[in-house]
Parts: C-alpha cells; structure tokens; sequence
C-alpha cells in the first residue's frame, strides 16, 4: 500500500519554530509531527509515503533518509512548483501512486495528531464498496469548520455544508482519507480543492463514505491547538497505560521525559508537558502544560505553564514564561524575565519583560 501525506506550505502559523525547520520536522511530544504519521502507516503495511511539498524538499528528505532505514519504508517527494491545494498535488503525484496493484491509498492532511485507526479505515472502506472513504470527527463548535452531512447507519455521505449558520451536524472532516485510484481521474493538475470540488462530486454518486473517528482528534498547526493536542496524545497514552509516561514524586498527571534529559532536586512537572532530548531541567522548576525541545535548560525556580520553549533556548533563573509564549530556536530569556504571551523570533536575547503579548524581532 501507498500514502500520500499532504505536507504544502512555510507553517506560518507555526512560526517562530518554522523559521527553524519546516512544519513537519517540528517536534511534537518528542519526535517530529510527520513521524507519528509514517509510523502509523508502516504499522499498517503501508510501503510507500510520498511527501507532496513545496518548500524546503531537501532539509525533509535528508532528515527523513535515516527513518527511511530505520523504519523499513520507502519516503519520496513529490515538489510543486506551484501551491496546488489540497487535491492538485494528488495529480501531480498520480505515478508514484499508482501501481498494478490497483490497491486504495491514504493521503493524510500532515497537521492532523489522532491515534489514526488506519486498519479499522481499510475494512470500513472494503466493507461499503464505494470509491472514497474519509475520516470524520465530532466537535463541539461545527459553525467554525466545514460540516459534512452523512447516513448515521451507512456512514454514506450526503453533502458537505461550509461554515454552516443553522446546526446540520457535528461532524467534520478529519483530513485522512482512502481513495480508489479512480479518484485520481477526477483531479486535473491545477491548485484545486479535495474537500471543495472533488469530495462533493464523489457524494453526489453516492461513492463516497464516512467513518467517525474513534479517540482523540486535532488540527496541531497553530500554537493553542499544538498545546491541547499535547494535553490529548498524552491523555491517550494514559489510557493504554503507556511505559512512554513518566513518574515519580516530582511528576504531576502525563507527562513524558526523553532518557536523555536531566531533571533537578525539587522540581514539580506536569500536567501535560513534554521533555525533550538533551533537556537540562534545573533544581526548583516548575512547568506545566508545555512543550520543552531538544537541548534547552531551564534554571533554577523558573517558571513555565501554557507555552512551547524551542530548541537550544534558555529560560533563566527565577524568569516566568506563561500564556502561550513561543520561543524560537535559540532564544535566551535573562534571569527575573517575565513573559506574558511574547512570540519570539529565534536567536535572541530577552533582557525585559514581556507584560502584554508581543511578537519580539
């Protein structure tokens, strides 16, 4: 089998960390986003992933080369030249997609963190025979998203509603998908729209079907939803009852330690925080709900809750980062710094307090 994950454009929404490294190669509770997917589809037998991209080809496929080997799975891009959207790049990688085989392939929206049902996908889609089969979820505010109306026994799809003003349903798209190669009859080579003009066409000849996703679901490409997407893919491991959470006295609720990272005498963790490889976490900390990339040190009695501290940086003693503030690669927050909310740019040194949220050049 084959996937296609959909990895597009600069992560401006992720920015500062994506001044660093392109989204996918963004560490999400402690390996880069585009790993949980790869591994989720090698599990399932997937071969093949080919990454569609237009940006920085070179620096994935470098640092992708040693999962390659690692993993046992063939990984190759597909580049535009130009943005295609969300269905165009499926044409532009028709050939590496199809084979004699005439097998459905995946194609994944790259920003998507769930516990990816890719086997449960493979016999829904067998089992309703239709040509398209795609993941839903349920959320609880639908006005803000596109809806997509479906059967509740069949999982038949009906009609997708846009934005909708007045309720229809509270299920929207997952941005995971298993598609018969016919599909990609459907898709000329321009910047075109899967969910807008290809999936509709598919509903309206009653080929296309949707599966409710089972577990926890989230769109991780902008700062707030990497920080709940945390929350939710450690509350999973919670459940399976993972060896991957740590403990211990100075732990609080989920947490997860990279072996390599130090942590000091009295510090309290947690809930919901992620430690990165090379971490020095020094005596007295306290963090909450954030994530700390590879090779950061925090000093004594600071204080970090609700943020993401990227890599190499530095927070000093007795600073306190809070309220979604973002440190860029390499940035060095001084001693007694406050920081309310600041988005720093990497390679920077904070010698003042932030009182107010601020992007910082």
């Amino acid at each position: 089998m084959k996937a296609l994950i959909l990895v597009g454009g600069f992560g401006t929404r992720l920015r500062p960390l994506t001044l660093s490294f392109p989204k996918p190669l963004v560490d999400f509770a402690n390996k880069p986003m585009i790993l949980h997917q790869i591994e989720a589809l090698k599990a399932i037998g997937v071969s093949e992933v080919v990454l569609a991209i237009n940006y920085q080809p070179e620096v994935m496929l470098n640092f992708l080369k040693d999962f390659e080997e690692k993993l046992g799975i063939k990984i190759t891009c597909s580049q535009e030249t130009e943005p295609l959207g969300t269905a165009g790049p499926l044409a532009l990688a028709r050939d590496k997609l199809i084979d004699e085989s005439g097998e459905p392939f995946f194609v994944l929206n790259s920003d998507v963190i769930s516990e990816y049902p890719l086997k449960e996908m493979i016999e829904f889609h067998k089992s309703h025979g239709g040509e398209a089969s795609i993941m839903v979820t349920k959320v609880d505010e639908p006005s803000k998203y596109g809806v997509v109306v479906m059967e509740e026994k069949t999982g038949k799809v009906e009609k997708f509603v846009e934005k909708p003003k007045l309720f229809v349903g509270n299920k929207i798209n997952a941005g995971i998908y298993l598609l018969n190669p016919s599909v990609l009859d459907r898709i000329e080579l321009r910047p075109t729209s899967i969910e807008k003009e290809v999936f509709p066409k598919i509903a309206a000849e009653e080929k296309l079907y949707a599966m409710v996703l089972p577990g926890f679901w989230m769109d991780i490409g902008q700062p707030k939803d990497y920080i709940t997407g945390l929350r939710l893919y450690l509350d999973s491991l919670r459940k399976k009852s993972s060896p991957k959470l740590a403990s211990g006295a100075h732990i609080v609720g989920n947490v997860i330690v990279d072996e390599t990272a130090k942590i000091g005498e009295g510090c309290l963790i947690g809930p919901d925080v992620a430690i990165g490889p090379g971490c020095i976490v020094e005596s007295g900390v306290r963090l909450s709900r954030c994530t700390v990339m590879r090779g950061v040190r925090i000093k004594k009695h600071a204080c970090v809750s609700s943020s993401i501290i990227g890599w190499h940086s530095t927070v000093g003693q007795w600073a306190r980062v809070e309220n979604m503030t973002i440190l860029g690669e390499d940035v060095h927050v001084c001693d007694e710094i406050y920081t309310n909310g600041g988005v720093i740019l990497p390679h920077k040194e904070i010698k003042s307090s932030i009182l107010k949220p601020e992007i910082v050049m």
